[in-house]
């Protein structure tokens, strides 16, 4: 993989772009240089726009991607991953697809192809890859819609009715329509990306993927999975600590909060404080922190939000 010649650059913006790539960034020195490495010859003669939004970094990476030729690049205050794909597409020359990406990812040789054949099928809005880690196995990248006995935490137990993960190998070895997918890496339409408005910046970070396909689906455009294209997740690449856990604990409640009734949402309230109970129990100390955010809106993250009554909005 070799990055894209300055020529081939303005050749492919004179044409006009078929994707739109938005990378969003931050503090990923480490790995940026990697993805952008690898994206000419994922897309081959497929014609594209990069650009990459830098949410605030301080190692540089704004002045490293900004030093490459082949991507513009916005720098934006921390607004979070939904609001930095905003921020992106805002700058970008439109384009039939839009192409998300993490910095943490690798796509592999002509991995685009397949995920644009994809998303011109009919009721398609959202394309997803086959997604491997740095060492070659298998990620389960494929998810199911969040409902009550699956807010219950017995992902473990791989059973489909109380667990979001796909975790079948046979699930990921042909191609299919699924409630949602890890928003490493997709492609979606910007027909889709125009019906349902932007993203949902509210949510910051974790669960922004989920409401996404969830919405498209309200709306008729479907997520379907490509096993022909595969990326590489190499992971990690931002940490996770205990805010950021609270964030995903809050943000799954959030989510369906904002899909279902009063009663409905109470119970998945408290089914998550019972799991998050389970996993302090077995010794994970964030899940203490996700159960006082829970219970005391003042401790909530307040990018959030959702500090002003006991169930978060």
């Amino acid at each position: 993989m070799w990055p894209m010649p300055k020529t081939t650059a303005l050749t492919m913006a004179a044409m006009g772009p078929e994707v739109n790539a938005v990378i969003v960034t931050y503090n990923s020195i480490n790995v940026i240089g990697g993805l952008l490495d690898s994206i000419p010859a994922a897309f081959g003669a497929i014609n594209y726009d990069v650009v990459v939004v830098d949410n605030g970094s301080t190692d540089g990476t704004a002045e490293f991607v900004t030093a490459r030729e082949e991507c513009r690049v916005v720098r934006s205050a921390n607004v979070g991953y939904a609001g930095g794909i905003n921020a992106g597409l805002r700058e970008a020359v439109p384009a039939e697809a839009i192409l998300i990406l993490n910095p943490d990812v690798r796509l592999c040789e002509r991995s685009i192809p397949p995920l644009l054949a994809t998303l011109r099928e009919p009721d398609v809005g959202i394309a997803a890859p086959q997604v491997r880690s740095q060492h070659g196995g298998l990620e389960l990248s494929l998810r199911r819609e969040p409902t009550l006995p699956r807010a219950l935490g017995l992902a473990g137990t791989r059973l489909p009715v109380l667990s979001e993960y796909m975790t079948a190998p046979a699930d990921y070895e042909r191609p299919q329509i699924v409630d949602w997918a890890l928003g490493a890496v997709l492609l979606m339409s910007r027909k889709c990306y125009d019906a349902l408005g932007g993203w949902d910046e509210s949510y910051f970070l974790y669960s922004e993927e989920t409401d996404l396909c969830l919405r498209a689906r309200d709306k008729g455009m479907l997520t379907r999975y490509e096993p022909q294209s595969v990326v590489v997740h190499i992971g990690g690449q931002s940490g996770r600590d205990r805010r950021t856990h609270i964030m995903q604990i809050l943000n799954r409640v959030r989510l369906y909060r904002r899909r279902h009734g009063q009663f409905g949402s109470w119970c998945y309230y408290w089914l998550t404080i019972a799991s998050e109970l389970s996993w302090l129990a077995r010794g994970h100390r964030q899940s203490w922190s996700s159960v006082a955010a829970l219970v005391s809106p003042s401790r909530r993250p307040h990018e959030l939000r959702c500090s002003d009554r006991l169930m978060p909005r």
